[in-house]
């Protein structure tokens, strides 16, 4: 048995008893490694991403158009605009474009549109500026712009573009488009900002006899890489994440793949009826693998199940991964992208037991469609890996009589309507390797079965939870216990389907979030805590749980139109991400203080055991590098006190300098935000030859890495 600084601490033999939240913890708190116990190595695919057409939200976060509406999907007029988009996601109103001269200048042509269901007229005056603009822009002092607008019109007709950041005559620059002609041609754009605005415009209007047609216009920052933000794609490749899902989500149950492909200012935007939106179709399947390229990082892609049909999704599997001598893959190749992508990870449909998804069906013949939908896929490419879209059942998703009578026994509903995870399972054994869980939490609350119980038939869900007080531990392990929660189940489901275990079916969470702010509030320090619990807890699982995707990927950073930094979230997600990197190797860790027994009577979300490592008020997590060269140990602390703990590893000797990397900062609400000194940071610190004794700050997230080697038993 090896150990720091000589002391042996044999606590396999020791006899523990459980912790009460009211009692001191043990001092100092002693926690054992044993390297020679380990679990499955981490999947590459353990913090993983997931990102879908929200609002604006991809095209204000990723991509650097910035133009709302560039293919004039809504109509034109001076009205003053309306709020749109659904609240509670940031940046989802869009700008309109207004009418600069009367109204009655500006008409839809639905004939001849460039694309779309139209395009505007702009009929000219002789003297008078008729034609459009878009405020609310944002530029930055000698940056230049460029872009591209397509127009077509009568001879008399003389168009100039100004991009506006001032009152004064010189705050503008004009260009100056030559004769039209009454086919639609591409002239591009370029501008050079001498001035910093939040609110500058670009404005297309002409004078002259006659009119013009605009077809689409676009401007972005030269900076951008193939259409993409420099400085967010730069943040989001620090993370490290194996894969992201995309394109969606809710709004992938009603898009056409179709129709996002191909040349951008051809493809037609379209009105996302999941989240109330309109899109503008830029971003697409090829733009999405430009995005993974750019950021280091796996597509996992799910088709649509929702409006969708096997047929399309076969024919997707096949441009993505066809050769181009298939007729799809010929059809990418003309797309400029000649090499298949090689996509290896395919999720069958999105949330499809949820009442809100478009297209839904009953899990009795859902269940055959995806059965039809993994044959077309395979027969494209035989070496995918498919997901089933699965759901395990907790009592806070029973409604109506099911609530009534099983929301404190959930065996009763096994095999039922609602389980589908048990569906697939039954159902579609043999067209999937995985099998998806999405959850999300909020802190505050606790659901109380009895009371849902008791409730109306036709209450809502959330009508169960009752809000409680939270210490910060309690707040931090909340999401934590959810994670708990659906390992428990997961077993059970082993239980049930005994083939699971031997078939390596594995679980991949690919939609989570803990709301630990609500929507308002920026991620802070106390939310990093709850991610560093989280992420504990899901590494522990490593034997099925392979792999995760977080809602949303660019909700790990903080950015504005022309700055952006990592959020505490992102920073929680780069420490994890570049120390249990993909192959490290979980080793069992024990201690002499145990979690405390539950704070309210198991069920609904709180589950037998509260999750967490035996070294209460600390929760630790251990693993071996992927060369079992060091020993790496993550430690959240959630008081707002220092804690020490002793440290014994058997089956090795740790020897030489140790590292420690600590995340906090002065309070719990500290947070980070794009062009302000950074509040939360991490620190990197040389300590040394390891002591027998660690000491850990209040309110911090600490990964120490130790060299190890391997002792004789």
């Amino acid at each position: 048995l090896a150990c720091f600084g000589g002391a042996v601490l044999c606590l396999g033999s020791m006899a523990i008893k459980g912790q009460s939240s009211n009692e001191s913890a043990p001092q100092p708190i002693a926690a054992s490694i044993d390297v020679q116990q380990t679990s499955e190595p981490v999947s590459n695919y353990e913090f993983g991403m997931f990102i879908e057409h929200i609002g604006a939200l991809i095209y204000r976060s990723l991509w650097s158009e910035m133009l709302d509406d560039r293919k004039f999907y809504f109509p034109i007029n001076s009205q003053p605009e309306e709020a749109s988009g659904r609240p509670g996601f940031r940046g989802m109103q869009l700008r309109k474009w207004r009418s600069v001269g009367p109204d009655s200048a500006v008409t839809m042509d639905k004939e001849h549109p460039f694309v779309g269901d139209h395009s505007p007229r702009i009929d000219l005056d002789s003297s008078t500026p008729h034609g459009i603009r878009q405020l609310g822009l944002a530029l930055v002092m000698g940056k230049k712009y460029i872009g591209r607008v397509w127009l077509r019109g009568t001879p008399g007709a003389k168009v100039k573009i100004s991009l506006i950041w001032g009152e004064a005559e010189h705050d503008r620059q004009t260009v100056s488009i030559a004769a039209l002609s009454s086919t639609y041609r591409r002239f591009p754009l370029s501008f050079s900002s001498s001035a910093n605005s939040a609110n500058a415009t670009l404005e297309i209007a002409g004078t002259g006899s006659g009119n013009f047609y605009i077809g689409t216009v676009s401007l972005m920052p030269v900076d951008n890489i193939d259409g993409f933000r420099p400085d967010t794609t730069a943040l989001l490749h620090q993370l490290h994440s194996g894969m992201w899902r995309l394109p969606g989500g809710n709004f992938l149950s009603d898009w056409n793949w179709y129709d996002g492909i191909g040349d951008p200012d051809k493809r037609p935007p379209t009105f996302d009826y999941a989240w109330n939106a309109m899109q503008p179709n830029d971003v697409g399947l090829d733009e999405f693998m430009t995005l993974c390229r750019l950021i280091g990082t796996e597509p996992y892609i799910t088709v649509n199940a929702g409006f969708g049909d096997a047929h399309s999704a076969g024919e997707e599997v096949e441009y993505m991964n066809g050769a181009v001598t298939t007729r799809l893959g010929a059809l990418r190749a003309r797309n400029g992208h000649p090499e298949p992508y090689h996509v290896q990870y395919w999720d069958i449909g999105n949330e499809p037991y949820g009442v809100w998804q478009l297209g839904r069906t009953d899990l009795k013949y859902y269940v055959l469609k995806h059965n039809e939908f993994a044959k077309a896929m395979r027969a494209a490419d035989p070496s995918i890996t498919l997901l089933a879209s699965g759901n395990m059942p907790l009592a806070m998703d029973l409604t109506g009589e099911m609530r009534a009578h099983d929301a404190d026994n959930l065996k009763a509903v096994e095999g039922t309507t609602v389980d589908w995870t048990g569906g697939l399972l039954q159902n579609s054994w043999g067209n999937f390797a995985g099998i998806t869980q999405h959850w999300y939490a909020q802190p505050g609350r606790h659901f109380d079965v009895q009371k849902a119980k008791n409730l109306p038939l036709d209450a809502p869900t959330d009508a169960g939870y009752d809000k409680v007080e939270q210490t910060t531990l309690e707040y931090a392990r909340y999401p934590a216990n959810i994670v708990h929660l659906y390992q428990q189940t997961w077993r059970r489901y082993q239980e049930r389907f005994p083939a699971m275990v031997a078939n390596h079916i594995f679980l991949s969470i690919d939609e989570y979030a803990y709301f630990g702010g609500g929507f308002t509030r920026p991620p802070d320090l106390k939310l990093a805590l709850a991610y560093g619990m989280i992420f504990n807890e899901m590494l522990r699982h490593t034997a099925f749980l392979k792999m995760s995707a977080h809602t949303m990927g660019v909700s790990t950073l903080d950015y504005t139109p022309t700055a952006a930094t990592l959020n505490t979230t992102g920073l929680m997600f780069k420490l994890f991400g570049s120390h249990f990197v993909a192959g490290s190797i979980p080793v069992v860790l024990t201690g002499n203080s145990p979690q405390p027994a539950p704070q309210f009577p198991v069920g609904g979300d709180q589950p037998e055991t509260n999750s967490g490592s035996p070294t209460w008020p600390l929760d630790m997590f251990a693993a071996l590098t992927p060369d079992r060269k060091f020993l790496m140990v993550s430690v959240v602390n959630t008081t707002d006190k220092e804690q020490r703990f002793d440290l014994s590893v058997a089956g090795g000797r740790v020897s030489g300098a140790s590292t420690l990397w600590q995340l906090t900062g002065e309070s719990l609400e500290s947070s980070d935000h794009a062009g302000a000194p950074p509040q939360v940071e991490v620190k990197e610190t040389a300590i040394g030859e390891a002591q027998k004794t660690l000491t850990v700050a209040p309110i911090s997230v600490n990964i120490y890495r130790f060299s190890v080697v391997p002792t004789a038993e």
